[in-house]
This record gives structure tokens, C-alpha cells and sequence, in this order.
């Protein structure tokens, strides 16, 4: 694995896409994301606490032999990143937004913030970076999509705004 353990700002990558799941609760959707920045080249974060341990056997599994390629940053807390990151471009992914993921700028350097599988990002910091909110549409019937899934679409989306930059 590219760096599991305590967040370091010199472990960031500045260049690249950054993917954020805050607090993921499903080790295989986690698995997925790391096959996706991986194949991508996505930095990942992954903000404790989480719903299982990177040990576990499912987790693993679902990331397949990915997970050396995988550039991955673990941080404590969720205050502990925007310590390092509020400031920073952040697109926080909710349903709660107007506005599509289509909809943004995406730069070298970005952040794509994920929430919890069961109850996506808190309240209080789709407030904090309201301006930073997209939503990725769908059937408004639809609760939501998989994350590993939201993923995806939005890494994808992403890179291409920005000419798939190191992708062949």
C-alpha cells in the first residue's frame, strides 16, 4: 500500500485528483475505490472512523491486488484533514445539492468528498462548504447510488474535465 498510518502533509500529492471517503462503513466499497484510484492514479483518503479494519480479508479481496498500487493517506478524524484541507478546492458529493457534479471546475488537486454509506457527510459540513456541494442526478424515486459506484463517476468526470492527465 502506497501509506497507511497517521496523515503527514508532506504525504499528499498535490497534482492529482483526491478522493475522500469520510468515515466508509462497507469494506468492499472501499476495496472498489482503491481498484479505482489505482487505475486512475486518484490519491486516497480515508477518514476514521471507519466500519472496519484494513486488515480485514473482504477488504482485500474487494481491492484485489490493487492495493500496492494505491497511494492511500488515513487520517483520525474529519477536523484533522480540513485542518490540512479546508482550504483547498473540496467538492463534497450529497444529495442534499442543486447543483450537478457536471456542473464544476475540476482541477489538478481537487478533492471529492464522500460521506457514510448509510447516512452520507454530516449536516454541519454540507453547511460549512455549501458552495463546494454537488450532487450527481438520478431518479429523484432513488435514495442513492453505491459509492464505490459515485465514485467512479466522479473521479472519471474529474479527469476528463482536466484532459485525462497521465491516462493512457
Amino acid at each position: 500500500m502506497g501509506l497507511i498510518g497517521a496523515a503527514q502533509p508532506e504525504a499528499v500529492s498535490p497534482g492529482r485528483v483526491n478522493v475522500v471517503l469520510v468515515e466508509p462503513e462497507i469494506p468492499q466499497n472501499a476495496g472498489n475505490v482503491v481498484r479505482t484510484c489505482a487505475c486512475t492514479g486518484a490519491q486516497l483518503h480515508l477518514v476514521e472512523p471507519m466500519g472496519f479494519n484494513l486488515s480485514q480479508k473482504n477488504l482485500q479481496r474487494a481491492g484485489c491486488d490493487y492495493w500496492d498500487d494505491a497511494d492511500i493517506v488515513k487520517w483520525p478524524c474529519i477536523e484533522a484533514f480540513l485542518e490540512a484541507h479546508g482550504a483547498d478546492r473540496l467538492h463534497l458529493f450529497t444529495g442534499r445539492s442543486r447543483r450537478f457534479h457536471t456542473e464544476v471546475r475540476y482541477e489538478a488537486g481537487d478533492f471529492l468528498l464522500f460521506g457514510r454509506e448509510s447516512r452520507g457527510l454530516d449536516a454541519s459540513l454540507l453547511e460549512r462548504f455549501a458552495d463546494g456541494c454537488v450532487r450527481i442526478p438520478m431518479r429523484a424515486e432513488q435514495r442513492s447510488l453505491n459509492l464505490s459506484n459515485a465514485v467512479a463517476i466522479a473521479v472519471y468526470q474529474a479527469l476528463l474535465r482536466q484532459g485525462f492527465p497521465g491516462l493512457a
